[in-house]
């Protein structure tokens, strides 16, 4: 396990061409401000993640900070990353939250889900990395990271765009624009931009046009006969009413120093079910990550990808056995690494450390909680349509032959099974449904298929046909 750090040269900016390896520091004052430049990198998803997934944001930036740091300890400091919030269980719990579960319910499938995580690290490392090819090839990763991201999309249509859909179309179109115009460390911010712009938006509206009437979560509560009810459900549901789009109270509330709320975790086998698939998005997540920061650092990872995979399922386990989040490496914090070029360690410390004490800060988690609902609309178009165009990023590079019928069958009938919220009841009180059933389906449907193909097969003919077919040459 590496602690101590080298001075890199006299401590300042490197040279040009030179790089900071992951054992090496500049001084620490340089050392610091890049631990915060990874912390404001990593600050926007990780805190707006638990807000769409409805667990404590506060829980969950301390616990990032823990996470990170074990995560370093067991990759003996070889791979540098930061563990934030990760958005690959985000289908899930609005599935188990739609089936009446809680955040007990959310946290304890999580933490099975990542000791699975941790588990298959353990395998990976002891077995070799080629396992994981042989397991979850590139088709049926992009294929399960697609069905996530795509899979939300009722969440947004039907949660938070209605709450306020001209404050949501307004972060929408600035998220878009930060995100093309902006560059370097600016553009990595985006989300974090636009929830600030989105809020200030809304605050602006509250002074100038008024309150709004629309509906919000578990508030206003009415029976059929409108009369008011307790428990959200089929016969009590929620009803728009005139409000403030930001409240406040609960930031004036609340104290500037304390510790997290938290709970203990609750398992059920079918929220269980509905959280194991994120954990083939985040082995393609960690493997694709590790390979990023083994080219940038010219050293080969392999024999620690294991490592950094059962790293992940320890903080995703330990994370949510308190009631937070899980997490993952980010590719934000890779890229403020791929821009300055210091790929020390001691950053990511300086950086976890700085969590932490972000999240024993009461009053801060109270404000994240105020995001009025409008925001989180805007954000959360491009954030869950980002995560499914990562699996055809995913088909993209591996360079997926959608003209074999091997890969082009499983992937398009488990996509429409996930954003179709398809169910299949197994019994009475085992349903499986969207995002576990699409992810079945592709997985097994590809190595049945796989096994069953004729040697002499062209895997040709559905999307374009073959040199070998009636009527000659595809043009």
């Amino acid at each position: 396990m590496v602690i101590g750090w080298k001075l890199h040269g006299d401590g300042r900016t490197p040279p040009p061409g030179e790089v900071v390896r992951p054992d090496e520091r500049l001084s620490w004052p340089r050392t610091a401000g890049i631990g915060a430049q990874h912390v404001v990198a990593m600050f926007g998803a990780t805190f707006v993640f638990p807000v769409v997934m409805g667990l404590d944001p506060n829980l969950a930036i301390m616990m990032s900070g823990v996470a990170t740091i074990l995560f370093l300890l067991i990759v003996g400091g070889r791979v540098p990353s930061y563990l934030g919030t990760s958005a690959s269980f985000v289908g899930a719990v609005a599935a188990i939250r739609a089936a009446g579960g809680d955040s007990a319910t959310v946290t304890g499938a999580i933490l099975v889900a990542g000791l699975v995580l941790l588990a298959i690290g353990l395998l990976i490392h002891f077995a070799g990395a080629e396992v994981i090819h042989k397991v979850f090839p590139p088709v049926v990763t992009g294929a399960v990271v697609m069905l996530i991201g795509f899979n939300l999309a009722p969440v947004v249509a039907t949660v938070y765009w209605p709450q306020d859909q001209w404050v949501a179309l307004a972060t929408l179109a600035f998220a878009v624009l930060c995100a093309v115009l902006l560059r370097g460390f600016w553009g990595r911010i985006t989300i974090l931009l636009a929830l600030v712009f989105g809020f200030a938006l809304s605050w602006v509206l509250d002074q100038t046009a008024g309150k709004i009437t629309s509906v919000l979560p578990s508030q206003n509560l009415l029976d059929g006969a409108g009369k008011a009810c307790t428990a959200e459900g089929p016969y009590c549901v929620a009803t728009a009413f005139p409000h403030d789009r930001v409240d406040f109270t609960g930031v004036k509330g609340a104290d500037w120093f304390g510790f997290p709320d938290l709970h203990a975790p609750d398992f059920k086998t079918s929220a269980i079910l509905l959280a194991l698939p994120a954990v083939i998005a985040l082995i393609a997540e960690n493997t694709g990550h590790v390979k990023a920061v083994s080219a940038m650092t010219r050293e080969d990872l392999d024999p620690v990808l294991g490592r950094a995979i059962a790293a992940d399922g320890v903080g995703t386990a330990l994370a949510s056995a308190v009631g937070g989040s899980p997490t993952t490496t980010y590719a934000e914090n890779i890229g403020v690494m791929a821009a300055t070029r210091i790929y020390s360690t001691a950053a990511y410390y300086v950086a976890a450390i700085v969590a932490i004490l972000f999240g024993l800060c009461p009053k801060f988690g109270a404000l994240v909680a105020a995001t009025p609902g409008g925001v989180l609309g805007g954000i959360t178009v491009v954030l869950y349509g980002m995560i499914g165009l990562l699996g055809a990023k995913i088909w993209i590079e591996s360079r997926v032959d959608f003209a074999d019928p091997v890969n082009l069958v499983p992937v398009a009938a488990a996509i429409i099974l996930a954003i179709g919220n398809v169910t299949l009841q197994i019994t009475d009180d085992f349903p499986l449904q969207g995002i576990a059933l699409g992810t079945i389906a592709v997985l097994v449907g590809y190595h049945v298929l796989n096994a069953l193909r004729r040697p002499e097969s062209s895997g040709a003919g559905i999307i374009a046909p073959s040199e070998e077919e009636i009527g000659g040459p595809s043009r």
